[in-house]
């Protein structure tokens, strides 16, 4: 990679970090190109240099938040032992994710899904694509949890998913929303008895 390249995309990392926050403040229905000039100082011309259209825009800042919480929420999590210590590391990165100072107005893909749930396009498929893939990666962990006895072998490891799935998205709801001091201790508790209704 010669230099120009790097600082290129060095460049285009900056301004999909600002579009990251826009869209956690304004969600995606308020992040145009317009918008991104105004808020990283670029011209129009010169972020159409590296995003076409405000779609592949979208779709190049739905692929960065992505990364993003892979590296911020996944990656640490595989330092923990498997299982339970581990599902819980994903768990609480996650609620780490939606608190971040980088994420004023919360989660991105939160928002976007509620967003584009029904408009159908490339950027509802993104987001529902990056949505299932964490749902996956979420049961993977919940059955070696069962491998490793530490919940019942009859655990339903989608059923796991699908309620941690739901504390997040509560907890989300009740902080931002509802401004509840409490919804990180109570998401904290409800995974514990989420937990114990499944202990070996």
């Amino acid at each position: 990679m010669n230099a120009q390249t790097a600082k290129g995309e060095r460049t285009r990392a900056a301004i999909l970090d600002e579009a990251l926050r826009l869209v956690s403040k304004s969600g995606l229905d308020g992040l145009t190109i317009g918008t991104l000039a105004e808020a990283t100082g670029l011209s129009k011309s010169g972020l159409f240099a590296h995003f076409g259209s405000r779609e592949e825009l979208l779709l190049a800042v739905l692929a960065h938040g992505q990364a993003q919480f892979g590296e911020v929420v996944f990656q640490p999590a595989l330092a923990k032992p498997r299982g339970l210590p581990r599902v819980r590391a994903m768990f609480v990165n996650w609620l780490d994710w939606t608190e971040s100072a980088e994420l004023p107005g919360g989660c991105p893909m939160i928002g976007g899904a509620t967003e584009f749930d029904d408009k159908p396009g490339p950027v509802r498929d993104m987001l529902a694509g990056g949505q299932r893939a964490w749902i996956e990666t979420l049961k993977r962990a919940v059955r070696q949890a069962v491998e490793e006895g530490q919940l019942a072998n009859d655990t339903d490891p989608e059923q796991i998913a699908f309620e941690m799935f739901g504390i997040a998205l509560v907890v989300h709801h009740h902080r931002r929303l509802l401004g509840y001091r409490k919804a990180r201790e109570r998401a904290l508790a409800a995974l514990d008895s989420l937990f114990q209704r499944y202990a070996p």
